[in-house]
């Protein structure tokens, strides 16, 4: 049976182009900025539309393959483990950040046929 512990599924748009580096033991590392469109309709009939952001985090080839085969604006699809970190701000207080970790993802957007990605 496939586990369906701490699995979080996206489709989304990428915010900002992919952020890749290397880390010194040659990991490679991308930091993606995803969008999520959601939309309701409040009793009186006005629709409201909103934009929630994830930060998503790659690791090894496939985040060499998130930096290769997408870019801002295209629209993907992920499968990750949400993770969570804190860290202590510039003034000393406890910050929480939410993150997932792509374990698998599918772009969706069309070929761009004058770009390379």
């Amino acid at each position: 049976m496939v586990s369906f512990k701490n699995k979080v599924q996206l489709i989304g748009y990428i915010g900002q182009e992919v952020q890749l580096r290397k880390l010194n033991n040659g990991t490679s590392v991308a930091t993606i900025s995803l969008a999520t469109n959601n939309s309701y309709k409040k009793a009186n009939g006005e629709v409201v539309k909103t934009t929630d952001w994830h930060t998503l985090i790659a690791w090894g080839r496939t985040a060499e393959l998130f930096h290769e085969l997408t870019g801002k604006g295209k629209q993907v699809a992920v499968c990750g483990q949400l993770r969570y970190n804190t860290y202590n701000d510039k003034n000393g207080k406890p910050q929480r950040t939410t993150q997932i970790f792509v374990q698998e993802f599918l772009v969706l957007s069309p070929a761009d046929k004058h770009s390379s990605k």
